[in-house]
């Protein structure tokens, strides 16, 4: 085996690449970047996950040549797909269980701490009739949920495959310890309660009729409570708008594929929210890995991820405080295992 051959045989950046292989690897990444490029302005953005992977899939076979092998992201993520599809058939496992659906445990304890309903408080101050620009951010911060935690991944996969590994173990964890909760706990969200009243759902269904009726339909606010005010022109009722920003872009195409998608996805999965949860544990794995004056950043995301689900009526604060908690168990249970992994080892 040449040098050079040895050199991309395993997992670290080689030391000596010839100018060829630098060469070869900048022209693929720069193939890799214009069909990526013309794909979004002719299709528009991955929010497909599929998709979403294959493209970062090849962005990193591309990004791979002359330094490691271009298998290895072949090796590395397709366990880790397999997984994640594993993971969305799993969804279906509360229907299976049938255990009843929280409907009124959620907002009652909302009210309980804040005195008023913040979803309905926060539609009757804020909401207007068309998005105005910061709900563009909102969209956005609702949509990251499903393409950050890739590309921080593909990121750390080319830097530090172990911490990668430990990303990806994070990920995992998470989002299957939420999926064991959803089908023990399921919970409707603020957006379907606001369509259904309380003898509607008294027994607990997981699908009633009330929660695929508008909201027009249900002036009084249901289990949420009426809007008592709104801003000119805005709907006098509890909207779930969390896509609504992208039509402020003109992306009615986008603002589609989003809203299929939360129709085609468990509806009763409200507790923990796995939004703010996840969000929260990329802010603790990532703070000791950040430059400092990244961390500002790290704090806001969770906060205006927070904001964005209870505003868009996804999800009621307790339901963000739990996603919360589920993060700082999950890593740090991790961080447990690890240590006494290695304690174990070193001896």
């Amino acid at each position: 085996m040449t040098a050079v051959e040895d050199s991309v045989a395993d997992d670290a950046p080689v030391v000596a690449r010839p100018d060829w292989l630098r060469v070869l690897r900048y022209g693929a990444i720069a193939l890799w970047a214009a069909v990526i490029a013309y794909r979004i302005v002719t299709t528009g953005v991955a929010f497909n996950r599929e998709l979403l992977l294959l493209y970062i899939c090849t962005g990193l076979a591309a990004a791979s040549i002359g330094r490691r092998r271009v298998l290895y992201v072949l090796r590395d993520w397709l366990p880790f797909a397999l997984v994640l599809v594993v993971y969305d058939l799993s969804r279906g496992a509360a229907d299976l269980i049938g255990r009843p659906t929280l409907w009124l445990w959620q907002a009652d304890a909302d009210r309980a701490m804040f005195g008023v309903m913040p979803t309905v408080w926060l539609q009757e101050h804020l909401k207007a009739q068309q998005p105005p620009w910061w709900e563009v951010v909102i969209s956005t911060t609702y949509m990251s949920f499903f393409i950050v935690p890739y590309v921080i991944a593909g990121v750390l996969w080319l830097r530090n495959r172990d911490e990668w590994k430990k990303f990806v173990q994070l990920f995992v964890l998470l989002s299957f310890s939420a999926l064991v909760i959803y089908a023990i706990v399921p919970a409707a969200p603020p957006w379907a309660a606001a369509r259904c009243r309380e003898g509607e759902v008294r027994t607990g269904p997981s699908g009633p009729g009330c929660m695929f009726r508008s909201g027009r339909e249900q002036p009084d606010g249901g289990i949420l409570g009426a809007m008592h005010q709104a801003q000119p022109g805005a709907h006098a009722w509890i909207e779930r708008i969390s896509a609504r920003g992208w039509g402020k872009l003109n992306l009615d195409t986008a603002r589609s594929l989003i809203n299929e998608g939360q129709a085609s996805v468990n509806l009763v999965a409200a507790i923990p929210s796995l939004h703010a949860g996840l969000s929260a544990a990329i802010a603790i794995f990532l703070w000791r890995r950040v430059p400092r004056n990244w961390r500002p950043l790290l704090v806001a995301y969770p906060l205006v991820m927070a904001f964005t689900l209870v505003y868009s009526a996804e999800h009621y604060v307790v339901d963000i405080l739990l996603g919360w908690l589920l993060a700082v168990v999950v890593t740090a249970g991790l961080r447990a295992s690890r240590a006494v992994i290695a304690t174990r080892y070193k001896y």
